[in-house]
């Protein structure tokens, strides 16, 4: 049986994959909607005017909403269907989009509700990440050690002296 741990990691890692290739075909077609994807034309494009340093470096609207939209359906196709580490790497690189994103509205004044699903799903993503990096905890694994006098501690010549004989009696010095 998996773990909870395993089980959300993978919850989360297709959910999220599924939703960044959602997101990203619509930066990068109007097939899924029309109308999202002129919005995202728009929003682009105020980016740009706002941050006047990615002119300079010969980027335009189109370029960055295209590049954005092809790095969050390569990501997400990752966190969906391919195993192991690679996960963890798409999952960092969605992470510092989400977050240039979140600079973007900021940037250009949104309101909250233009921007709180990258909020969300930043949130997601980070604790994603902390649950696959986390590591496994073996304590349930460990079978614990037999107290003294208990079978299967008969054997040993030396006794351990229990928590209580091995504390200090009386006051200690300090100086």
């Amino acid at each position: 049986m998996a773990s909870p741990r395993t089980v959300t990691v993978v919850a989360l890692s297709v959910a999220l994959g599924l939703f960044f290739v959602f997101i990203g075909t619509i930066k990068l077609t109007p097939r899924l909607s029309k109308d999202a994807y002129t919005e995202m034309k728009r929003a682009y494009k105020s980016y740009v005017r706002a941050l006047p340093l990615l002119k300079k470096m010969g980027i335009n609207s189109i370029l960055l909403r295209k590049s954005i939209g092809a790095l969050e359906v390569a990501c997400g196709i990752v966190m969906t269907l391919v195993p192991g580490r690679p996960k963890d790497v798409a999952n960092f690189f969605l992470l510092l989009l989400v977050l240039a994103v979140l600079f973007f509205h900021q940037l250009v004044g949104d309101p909250l509700k233009r921007y709180a699903h990258a909020l969300v799903f930043g949130i997601l993503l980070t604790c994603r990440l902390l649950i696959a990096r986390k590591p496994e905890d073996r304590s349930s694994e460990k079978k614990p050690l037999p107290l003294p006098g208990q079978a299967g501690n008969a054997g040993n010549a030396e006794e351990q002296p229990s928590l209580y004989e091995k504390a200090p009696q009386g006051k200690m010095k300090l100086s």
